[in-house]
């Protein structure tokens, strides 16, 4: 087993040595010293700092600070880290000779370059810099300025780069990848010396570019990259620090870790100043998160536990599955495994559990009992750590509380009066009992409920629920009756009926605001239903889970008796068929309020009509004045319009005078000539269904909403710069995730796909926008990592389209790891993805007044400087938001926009 072993000495033999940088020394000109104090109070200093008052919850280089800290790398100045600082070259060379464990070999600064000035403390760091090769010495003295101070130079990210990578121990390898490309796009401003290194640290994944795919070679590193750096970088190297351990956790309590390694046991203290991460987070995790016989690198500080790293979340054990002959003495089990008789050996802290995961004694197990036996993996011994009961014998009755039911696998979990959770399979001879009632099966017991059990052959042979409790049923409707009843047959076919509650709630997918006058209650086909039934037995929620009418289309009407309500028709062979209209028949013609009356106008001999039905119940009667389809041709010599319709039938329909009236969204006075072939259409006809009277195109475009007025149910929207008032009463409207909403639903600034024929709108969706960065691009999947935190992923398997400025283009390989992006559904349902366009700037001040973000001008004639903050406008340094007050003169920002709208501002 491998582990760390990094050893700390601070030298106490120079001039400089009574003072030590509690600057992480990574400090600027401010760094702080501080007269050495002993070894133990030393670390004791070290364990209590660890948490720095600017590192906050979430910060995105808190993993890499608290790591480096822990293990002694880096240090506080007077409880703070300073992130932002920007480091200087004397810094981070004395940063990287403790990341390499080097420190022991440490002179008395003697040997350093005279041409290269750093302050006293550093000359010992310097000579063995150069010693080690981490720094070219000519090639330092030849970029410093005659005046300038080496060592107070600020470090660029490509001078970073190479000192990092010889850190690794990577020179030979930069330097043969100094003719590969970088793939920035300011390849050209990386020096020729530093592009190999460049090449390196990126594969490496130790450094990435900055907004705009750009590396920004000669920019300053602040503490935290530094921080980071060094701390991705510690996956390529063992440097052998003392206080880092490796090894499988063996041992976990509240306060208490204990991890096998190296061939020994190494116990460390757990309390609140210990932080827990994993080997790919980035953000802290919980101690929960921490498993038995996992894989885990732990930092001691004084016996505890100052940071925990979960490097590999498999836990290290093997099974191994078989019978339970009977339990020897000197804590032996004999097992028979695959036909052979096999003896394990436990001690004191082997587990045993029963089926259900509760601790018993080993001599409780029972002989034939299927047993699985966990062994650690991790030493010669593979010693058994977990021995639980599979199955067993269990004859018993009880009471206790349902935990859990599983229909897939016909199991119930109830816990007992005790406390304990057991698991028992029940079938199709399980009696199941409710107020003295057959329950038609598992799935009507509710979590919580009360029960009285008995098992026999581990087996539930007879349930009965003691307390009222609400159930949920499914069944298909029979009748309902007024307000008060409700009628339906069982999953077992049999019929029962139910008191219904006062006001029940009722779920139909595509109505919104559905009423019991909506549904359909039929002997021969009424609605698939699922009843929650309360502990009153009063029905309290109907979801209608399927309809199962059928649907006449083209029949002719033959005859309509309006006493009796009686509509004979004949489908197109001619077979007559009789329907019943009733009060709960949906009319369906070309007016906006249909009526019973205005149908009965129409139901004349001859004309064509739509029939949904169950049984000679008619659901809905729809005159025909359209047809539907997709547009063929147009016949101007025998003035007819060829449509194809869905069941792949065309049909001609004839038009009277030049041609019929065309309605098509966004074109003023449209003409046949505009309607290409393909494009769907519905043909409206003449009152008498002889002659084709409207052609209205179907069209989806995406606008945004600028208002709503719920009042005469339109809004206004804005498309290419283009406004318009839209009416959405006779439309269906559908939210984010497809349910039915309210026209009070929508709101100013949601994006939504409209459906129009002709002129009128048929459908209107919300759309969902994610703002993000993209983060990965595989090929078929593209992963991105939102504006709240969260990595969200997209099939690219449908095709993609890109927006980037006023260039559109098919496919993801226009896009960029860097790219800032919105993320949404076009008109059709594919993935749409708008790059967002990008400025970088300075800032000069924030007007609270106007809420506009004002940056330094590029230049004289800029006059594009002063930018509106929003609440939604997303502004950060990294991972962490931050606000619009906190930005500073001079910080350099990277500005995003939506369109003319600013969405993001990212602090460099």
């Amino acid at each position: 087993m491998s582990s760390y072993k990094r050893t700390f000495r601070r030298s106490t033999k120079k001039a400089v040595s009574a003072m030590l940088v509690t600057a992480m020394c990574l400090g600027g000109a401010g760094a702080v010293f501080a007269e050495e104090t002993p070894a133990a109070n030393t670390a004791q200093t070290a364990a209590a700092s660890l948490l720095f008052s600017d590192v906050k919850d979430g910060f995105w280089a808190e993993k890499h600070i608290y790591k480096l800290a822990a293990e002694g790398i880096v240090l506080g100045d007077a409880g703070k880290f300073r992130p932002g600082d920007s480091v200087t070259q004397q810094e981070a060379i004395t940063m990287a000779i403790r990341f390499m464990n080097l420190e022991s070999k440490l002179g008395d600064g003697s040997g350093a370059p005279a041409e290269m000035k750093v302050s006293n403390y550093f000359k010992p760091y310097l000579q063995l810099a150069v010693e080690q090769k981490l720094i070219d010495k000519a090639e330092e003295v030849k970029a410093t300025g005659a005046k300038e101070s080496w060592g107070e130079k600020k470090a660029s990210r490509e001078w970073i780069a190479k000192l990092l990578v010889r850190s690794l121990g990577r020179d030979t390898e930069a330097k043969s990848a100094t003719g590969t490309s970088t793939g920035f796009t300011d390849q050209s401003n990386i020096s020729a010396e530093a592009r190999g290194y460049v090449n390196v640290a990126v594969q490496l994944n130790l450094t990435k570019g900055v907004a705009g795919n750009k590396f920004d070679p000669k920019g300053k590193v602040t503490r935290a990259e530094l921080a980071t750096f060094f701390s991705r970088g510690s996956e390529y190297v063992t440097p052998g620090y003392a206080n880092v351990y490796e090894g499988i956790v063996t041992e976990l309590t509240d306060n208490k870790l204990t991890l096998y390694a190296d061939g020994k046991l190494k116990s460390f203290t757990l309390d609140n100043r210990s932080v827990y991460f994993t080997k790919d987070s980035e953000t802290k995790v919980s101690k929960k998160d921490l498993k038995p016989y996992t894989k885990v690198l732990a930092v001691d500080k004084v016996g505890a536990a100052a940071y925990i790293e979960v490097r590999d979340p498999k836990q290290q054990l093997e099974q191994t599955e078989g019978t339970l002959l009977r339990v020897l003495s000197g804590n032996k089990l004999l097992m028979l495994v695959n036909n052979d008789s096999v003896t394990f050996t436990y001690d004191n802290t082997t587990s045993f559990l029963d089926q259900n995961g509760n601790k018993i004694n080993p001599e409780n197990l029972t002989n034939d009992s299927t047993v699985v036996v966990q062994r650690e993996t991790f030493t010669a011994e593979k010693k058994p750590v977990i021995v639980q009961v599979k199955s067993a014998i269990v004859n018993k009755s009880g009471s206790g509380t349902i935990d859990s039911v599983s229909l897939k696998d016909k199991t119930i979990q109830i816990k007992d009066t005790s406390g304990n959770v057991e698991t028992f399979k029940y079938d199709d001879g399980s009696v199941m009992l409710y107020q003295n009632q057959l329950l038609n099966n598992a799935g009507e017991i509710q979590t919580g409920a009360s029960v009285k059990y008995t098992v026999e052959n581990s087996v539930v042979t007879r349930l009965e629920i003691t307390q009222g409790m609400e159930r949920t049923v499914k069944g298909t409707l029979l009748s309902v009756e007024g307000t008060k009843l409700l009628s339906y047959t069982n999953a077992s076919g049999i019929a029962e009926i139910k008191s219904l509650a006062d006001k029940p709630a009722i779920v139909i997918s595509g109505i919104a605001e559905p009423t019991l006058n909506d549904l359909i209650a039929d002997v021969n086909g009424g609605d698939k239903v699922e009843l929650t039934i309360n502990a009153d037995d009063q029905i309290t929620k109907i979801v209608v889970t399927g309809r199962q009418s059928e649907m006449l289309t083209g029949a002719t009407i033959i005859n309509y008796d309006p006493k009796i309500k009686a509509l004979t028709v004949m489908d197109a062979a001619e077979k007559p068929y009789v329907f019943v209209i009733d009060a709960k028949t949906k009319y369906d013609y070309n007016s906006k309020e249909p009526s019973l009356a205005g149908l009965e106008s129409l139901l004349e001999k001859g004309r064509k009509i739509n029939i949904k039905h169950i049984g000679s119940r008619a659901i809905s009667v729809q005159v025909m004045y359209k047809y539907e389809g997709t547009f063929v041709t147009a016949n101007t010599n025998t003035k007819k319009v060829t449509i194809l319709q869905a069941d792949g039938k065309s049909i001609d329909i004839p038009y009277q005078g030049v041609e019929p009236t065309i309605e098509l969204y966004g074109k003023t006075k449209p003409t046949l000539g505009d309607i290409k072939s393909g494009e769907p259409v519905a043909a409206v006809l003449s009152g008498n269904q002889d002659a084709l009277q409207t052609l209205a195109v179907k069209k989806s475009v995406q606008f945004e909403i600028q208002s709503v007025n719920t009042s005469n149910s339109r809004i206004r929207v804005v498309a290419d710069g283009i406004s318009d008032d839209l009416y959405v009463d006779q439309a269906k409207l559908l939210g984010e995730n497809g349910a039915a909403i309210r026209v009070a639903d929508l709101q100013q600034g949601q994006t939504v796909n409209v459906e129009f024929t002709g002129r009128t709108v048929t459908s209107l969706q919300v759309i969902k926008l994610t703002l993000g960065k993209i983060t990965n691009i595989d090929g078929s999947t593209l992963t991105i990592k939102s504006f709240t935190g969260t990595q969200e992923s997209y099939p690219l398997a449908d095709g993609v389209k890109v927006i980037r400025g006023t260039a559109v283009s098919k496919g993801a390989s226009g896009l960029a790891t860097s790219d800032h992006v919105e993320v949404s559904k076009d008109t059709d349902g594919s993935l749409m993805v708008k790059v967002l366009t990008s400025l970088e700037r300075k800032v000069s001040r924030y007007d609270a007044n106007s809420k506009e973000l004002i940056v330094l001008r590029a230049g004289l004639t800029d006059s594009n400087y002063r930018f509106f903050v929003t609440p939604e406008t997303y502004i950060h340094q990294g991972d962490t938001t931050i606000s619009v007050q906190s930005l500073k003169e001079n910080d350099k920002i990277v500005l995003y926009f939506n369109g003319d709208k600013l969405v993001e501002v990212e602090k460099q």
